[in-house]
């Protein structure tokens, strides 16, 4: 699928707004200014815009306990994100939700989720939804390697073949759920799974822009087409821990360093288009720094915000008829 040079200054934009998001997060967590936990998709941008690339504002997604850049990606105000981060009135869940449950539906963003597997039974309410009123929208469950292995993620999965829904299932392999390797704690091969739900599923390397978008592109439009759901496996890697905090023990001393000098989906992409004379390092120079003032921008007013009141604790609970 070939992308013109407004697609792929917007797709760098948006991967380099959540590697700087989680940056700035990652830093701004050490100081102790952010309550709860924190866990960051840095290293896994390619999937997220790769995939949110082809959605819009009438089709959903459902993410995970990791979801910032899936929340970036599919359209989410950053600035109320940062706020919502940092538990301010601000936010976009007024500050109630913190990282683990940024949503906002008027973008079709379903809410970030604490609850491993938990999205993908979301997405199929969506898609019933979608397709009941022939809309010809669609949704995307992201999940990792540990989501997989969720009764309600199997469950997701056979719903959505038996109904046939329009739902994008994307399974986010970054090595590790928590800190348990996938290697020896996921059984079999996930595209065999999708096979057995009747679906067609993909592995895909995470770590490539390009070839996420390609494969996400053809699973929505088959899904826009009436001809159910798809599995999308993708190889990738997060830089930090499961969570801030995490001391990675479980990691090679090495095995960061080395990703990030060689499969960092920011440089691969900047590598193939500007060899490619589609984009000059100039103007992705440029974005790098725009990108830079509005992360910026966001800490500073998360920071000046006002925190909720007592009398807020009451309100967004009970729905008034």
């Amino acid at each position: 699928m070939q992308l013109n040079r407004d697609e792929l200054l917007r797709a760098y934009r948006d991967m380099c707004t959540i590697r700087q998001f989680e940056e700035r997060v990652h830093a701004e967590f050490a100081s102790g200014d952010i309550p709860g936990f924190v866990h960051l998709y840095a290293g896994e941008e390619a999937s997220a815009v790769g995939v949110c690339a082809h959605l819009t504002k009438q089709d959903t997604i459902a993410s995970t306990h990791r979801g910032h850049g899936h929340c970036i990606a599919k359209g989410c105000d950053v600035d109320a994100m940062m706020a919502e981060i940092y538990g301010r009135k601000t936010g976009l869940c007024a500050g109630k939700g913190g990282s683990m449950h940024i949503a906002d539906v008027d973008v079709g963003m379903l809410g970030a989720n604490g609850i491993v597997g938990g999205g993908a039974p979301l997405v199929c309410g969506a898609a019933l939804t979608a397709k009941t009123l022939k809309t010809g929208a669609v949704a995307v469950a992201f999940g990792g390697d540990g989501a997989s292995n969720q009764g309600t993620t199997a469950e997701a999965m056979n719903l959505a073949s038996v109904w046939r829904l329009p739902v994008i299932f994307v399974l986010e392999d970054n090595g590790y759920a928590e800190s348990t390797a996938s290697a020896w704690s996921v059984a079999g091969d996930p595209l065999d799974r999708a096979k057995g739900f009747g679906m067609p599923g993909v592995r895909v390397d995470g770590h490539d822009f390009f070839a996420v978008h390609q494969a996400a592109g053809e699973a929505i439009a088959r899904a826009r087409a009436g001809e159910g759901p798809s599995l999308l496996h993708l190889k990738l890697a997060r830089y930090f821990g499961h969570f801030e905090g995490d001391g990675m023990t479980y990691r090679s001393p090495d095995e960061v360093a080395k990703l990030r000098a060689e499969r960092d989906c920011l440089k691969l992409f900047r590598a193939k288009v500007t060899e490619a004379g589609l984009l000059d390092g100039a103007a992705l120079d440029a974005i790098e720094g725009e990108v830079a003032a509005v992360i910026e921008h966001a800490v500073r007013r998360a920071k000046a915000a006002p925190m909720p009141a007592p009398a807020d604790l009451l309100s967004d609970v009970y729905v008034s008829y």
